[in-house]
């Protein structure tokens, strides 16, 4: 068993830290059942480098920024396909590129008292470090027959647009961050680490198989998009968000629909992440993160 544990105050994710949990995958996978992450800090992580991020695109040094924002989507892709489980047992602030983790993580063992969510709308950006890609694979899974096709999509949207944050573990699973039946809520948070070591092993001991990426995922395409645009301009002339606000909405909607399809597709992981690293990157290069960056 091996543990991967970092001890700053808000548990920043930065090049180090990626860095350092892509080596301790390579390590479990040669010597070990698994990998817990966990911290001993006040809080599991208040998200990514936002700082540097904000540094990078002030310099326009946008081959850089387009790097990292990939170190960080092919560190979560490498934590959700290894050869190994890897168990995330969170606590306090799990936020941003936190709750990303959180989201490709075999299993989810985290405290009571966790506050987790992709705020990065809040910030002026769209999650791009895999939050937006999973929460399409998961609305895609949860389209129902007989229901209309959007609406897991509208669901998933909303959670992101409105950067909501759960107030505690268990309002995770009804924010679609913590899954009901698999993902575990342990009340006393000094147990969490003990008890994210138990499901590793008892998940290698099962007999682990390493997952294969998708490449089933529905996107909706221009239905859906129009929807969706048509709900951000009622709710910009309603002055229920901001002329930023709704711009930055809009790119997240295009992304979550897949770009400009003509009608619904069956995309790869691959595509969608690709899809909101450029985005991203587009955003930064013509200079609409000062808005979002002016609100710290």
């Amino acid at each position: 068993m091996l543990a991967l544990q970092w001890n700053t105050k808000m548990g920043t994710i930065g090049g180090d830290v990626l860095s350092g949990i892509q080596t301790s995958i390579e390590k479990a996978e040669k010597n070990y059942k698994g990998l817990v992450i966990a911290n001993e800090g006040a809080n599991f992580s208040a998200g990514a480098n936002v700082g540097l991020i904000f540094m990078l695109a002030v310099e326009q040094e946008y081959d850089e920024l387009d790097m990292a924002i990939r170190l960080f989507q092919n560190t979560v892709m490498r934590a959700r396909y290894s050869g190994v489980p890897v168990v995330l047992a969170p606590h306090g602030l799990t936020l941003g590129g936190g709750c990303e983790l959180s989201l490709h993580s075999d299993k989810v063992c985290a405290a009571a008292e966790t506050y987790t969510g992709l705020v990065e709308l809040g910030l002026g950006l769209i999650p791009g470090g895999g939050g937006t890609k999973e929460f399409v694979l998961r609305a895609s899974d949860e389209i129902q027959h007989g229901e209309p096709e959007n609406l897991p999509l509208q669901n998933r949207f909303m959670t992101i647009a409105t950067a909501k944050v759960a107030t505690s573990a268990h309002e995770a699973y009804e924010l679609g961050i913590y899954r009901k039946g698999h993902d575990e809520i342990v009340m006393n948070q000094s147990r969490r680490i003990a008890q994210a070591k138990r499901s590793v092993i008892e998940m290698y001991d099962r007999g682990y198989v390493q997952p294969v990426q998708r490449n089933d995922i529905k996107v909706l395409g221009r239905s859906a998009l129009g929807a969706l645009l048509a709900g951000i301009n009622g709710m910009e002339k309603a002055n229920y968000a901001t002329e930023h606000d709704a711009l930055v909405a809009r790119k997240l909607a295009y992304v979550m629909c897949g770009g400009d399809l003509s009608e619904p597709t069956l995309v790869s992981e691959q595509y969608l992440l690709d899809l909101e690293r450029r985005l991203f990157c587009r955003f930064a290069a013509k200079g609409k993160l000062w808005s979002g960056f002016n609100r710290l």
